[in-house]
């Protein structure tokens, strides 16, 4: 591990790690993660549009396009357990993606719980993949990604559209996904202890807020929790995951039934590394690593577009500009 990871992780002991064990507090929550975020500033070439007016729903959120348009296309997906975060609190992966990849990146701000319980999250994913579809983007030139709850979502979305006859995705990539909203993972109690970020009992409690008013039995739903779907049929995953988290078998077991399907999945499992680490990018060196595997990963799967590329070219000369914000393995990554 890096001195930089190190110290990420001595951070998130001493500040995050026992705010999990109290009783949550939503609002507060909100309010702290919209403080403390670092927004990364726009890169050159390429333009921030933000869509957050109600007429902009399905594509609520905000889109980072190339000047020109770039040939392929992410749906992004934001973690944060279905309940805080934004598109704005993960811009350090969607920017990194974005000029990694060559690819215009979507970052979708679905409706959160408790106020909008599932199936919103899901209804309004699924309703902007489609609204993508439908606005001339080609299938095979998507990727949909996502991390903690949102992987856990972007699986979930790519089952609904396999069972709906829909056009799937070129792939997907799963940043420490949360997948078993039932929480019944091993790791949850081995890890509890050695996760930096998280005790292992959050999870039951975060999760009821998802479920909502629905009987414990929707939580092995395959809609909420994906580890429980039958895979055969879907895209190329990218999978990573720390060694240490307390999701670690939220990642592995969907690997496993997956592969057992006849799904090609990359699983990365990184010794020490904490909860989505991609996001402390461009600090972590291991972040930016894992940002440019993925990168290659999505051009590698991936159909260049060059007539979406150009229709988004068109659009973008007529959006307005936002400002510049502030400044097939499983394997072991180890520094």
């Amino acid at each position: 591990m890096s001195l930089q990871s190190r110290f990420i992780c001595w951070w998130l002991r001493r500040r995050f790690l026992p705010v999990t064990r109290r009783p949550i507090d939503v609002a507060r929550t909100r309010v702290n993660t919209q403080k403390r975020v670092w927004l990364p500033p726009v890169p050159a070439g390429w333009q921030l549009r933000e869509q957050y007016r109600d007429v902009d729903v399905p594509l609520r959120g905000e889109w980072l396009v190339r000047e020109g348009g770039a040939p392929r296309t992410i749906l992004y997906l934001h973690g944060g357990g279905y309940y805080f975060c934004s598109p704005r609190t993960h811009r350090a992966i969607t920017y990194g993606l974005a000029t990694r990849a060559d690819a215009d990146v979507f970052s979708l701000d679905y409706r959160l719980a408790p106020e909008h319980p599932f199936p919103a999250a899901l209804d309004d994913a699924l309703a902007a993949y489609r609204r993508l579809l439908a606005d001339g983007v080609r299938a095979d030139s998507l990727v949909i990604a996502g991390d903690s709850a949102g992987g856990g979502l972007a699986l979930a979305t790519l089952v609904a559209l396999r069972d709906a006859g829909g056009a799937l995705p070129a792939g997907a990539l799963l940043y420490s996904p949360w997948t078993d909203l039932a929480v019944t993972g091993a790791s949850i109690r081995e890890n509890d202890g050695r996760d930096p970020m998280f005790c292992g009992d959050v999870f039951a409690r975060v999760a009821a807020m998802y479920l909502g008013d629905a009987n414990q039995t929707r939580a092995t739903d395959p809609y909420v929790s994906p580890l429980y779907a039958d895979y055969r049929g879907l895209p190329p995953l990218y999978m990573l995951a720390g060694s240490t988290e307390t999701l670690l078998d939220d990642t592995r077991r969907v690997a496993q039934r997956a592969r057992a399907a006849g799904v090609q999945v990359e699983c990365n499992i990184a010794r020490g590394l904490p909860h989505i680490w991609p996001i402390y990018a461009p600090f972590m060196p291991e972040a930016r690593r894992s940002l440019d595997d993925s990168a290659r990963f999505v051009q590698r799967v991936t159909t260049v577009d060059t007539t979406a590329r150009a229709q988004k070219a068109a659009s973008s000369s007529h959006a307005p500009q936002s400002p510049q914000s502030p400044q097939s393995s499983e394997s072991s990554i180890s520094s």
